[in-house]
């Protein structure tokens, strides 16, 4: 307890260095906490995105592609498959139900997406918990009605009753707008943490209606024109869609049916796996994952190795205080002690520092983070693997400490005496 004593009254007297060290590793630790934390937190949110569903089908192309931009809303489609193709599988006897997917416009850069009621009946995410309304309803025979995810509508600050103007194309910024038919908000989902949040939900003959009069990537103008009224009147079933997907009757058929689509001659389609494809995608996220990991630690050693040279560069002005010390009895694992807990001690206070640091960032920037990047990163207590990494550094800590002790050690009472300025 003395060399306790002794080491915080020795830091007290270096206090400017002192605190300048501890707040390089507490800057050092935030960061590498930091960056488990959104490490783990974006995997378990990708996790959470989607359950329940058993198959996605879309165009033919790579199966990381057709779930980023089935599920993620991130991406485009290589191609679109026919509303007969949808059919014949939405009706095959091993599908308990479909949910048909259509994408291609948006809203102040928020993704548009149709879909049949059948979403908001099937659809889960995290662990199967199913879509719910905050306030509203879900569209109905009326094409030109919107359901908002809980994101777009706190972020545009919509409600119910809203008319707003839906954008052709995926791009923040639209030169063509659908503004001859605008929506009126029916109903805005509770917030999921997913990318269902970021979404506007139009039924499939809402997006038909949309388009009835486009060609060739543009409106039509003057007599050819189709106002909202005449599109009621039309017949709005959808022709192609993006992509759909399927949840089983049986686990067992899932391997059959997917091999079934993928054969399928009518045109080229792909059937994946949610899961399977999740993986793939952090199989290639795994490399930049683990290089910004090992950023992070060389940036905690950075810290050690400050503090190792702060205490390394004190040493010779401590050397007579160290000989006194020895005059009054110490001995020489006395003086090595000292040193080490001086260690010790600056790199407890960086790591609580850190983590002060890391739950006021966390705090500060939770509701930004969600909004923008539909990251939520939770105020919780470190985790076993964060426990390990803090545990970690502080072994580091000692083990640095031990350098100046060693040097300590070595040091006559003789030289402290006579030390030379």
């Amino acid at each position: 307890m003395y060399l306790l004593r002794l080491a915080l009254a020795s830091l007290g007297n270096r206090r400017f260095t002192a605190l300048l060290t501890v707040f390089a590793i507490a800057l050092s630790v935030c960061l590498l906490l930091a960056v488990e934390r959104v490490r783990t937190e974006a995997r378990a949110s990708f996790a959470n995105t989607i359950s329940g569903t058993d198959l996605i089908v879309g165009a033919r192309s790579g199966s990381i592609n057709l779930l980023l931009y089935s599920v993620f809303r991130i991406g485009n489609a290589t191609n679109n498959i026919r509303w007969d193709s949808f059919e014949r599988f939405a009706e095959h006897r091993q599908v308990k139900w479909a949910i048909p997917i259509s994408l291609g416009d948006s809203h102040r850069g928020y993704r548009v997406m149709g879909t049949s009621t059948a979403y908001f009946e099937h659809y889960r995410y995290a662990r199967s918990q199913p879509l719910q309304l905050r306030v509203g309803r879900t569209f109905t025979d009326d094409p030109f009605e919107v359901v908002l995810g809980a994101e777009v509508a706190q972020a545009l600050g919509y409600g119910l009753g809203e008319q707003i103007v839906l954008a052709h194309g995926v791009a923040p910024i639209s030169l063509l707008k659908h503004d001859d038919k605008p929506f009126s908000v029916v109903g805005i989902l509770a917030r999921t943490g997913t990318p269902v949040d970021r979404t506007l939900h139009i039924s499939l003959a809402g997006m038909e209606a949309l388009h009835i009069d486009w060609q060739n990537g543009m409106p039509a103008r003057g007599a050819a024109q189709v106002s909202a009224e005449q599109a009621r009147a039309m017949d709005l079933q959808p022709k192609q869609i993006t992509a759909f997907l399927l949840g089983l009757n049986s686990k067992i058929a899932t391997f059959s049916l997917q091999r079934e689509i993928n054969e399928y001659r009518g045109e080229p389609l792909l059937a994946i796996l949610p899961g399977v494809a999740l993986q793939e995608l952090w199989s290639l996220m795994g490399t930049a994952e683990k290089a910004l990991f090992v950023v992070s630690l060389f940036v905690v050693l950075t810290g050690l190795i400050g503090m190792l040279t702060a205490i390394l560069t004190s040493l010779n002005e401590r050397r007579r205080e160290m000989a006194i010390l020895r005059s009054v009895g110490a001995r020489p694992w006395h003086i090595a002690g000292l040193l080490v807990v001086e260690a010790f001690a600056l790199a407890l206070a960086g790591v609580l520092l850190g983590l002060l640091l890391l739950y006021l960032g966390i705090a500060g920037a939770q509701s930004y983070v969600q909004a923008h990047y539909g990251l939520y990163l939770p105020l919780s207590a470190p985790s076993g693997y964060e426990w390990r990494l803090l545990g970690a550094i502080l072994a580091a800590a000692l083990l640095m400490g031990c350098v100046p002790a060693w040097r300590a050690y070595r040091q006559s009472l003789a030289d402290g005496l006579s030390i030379r300025l």
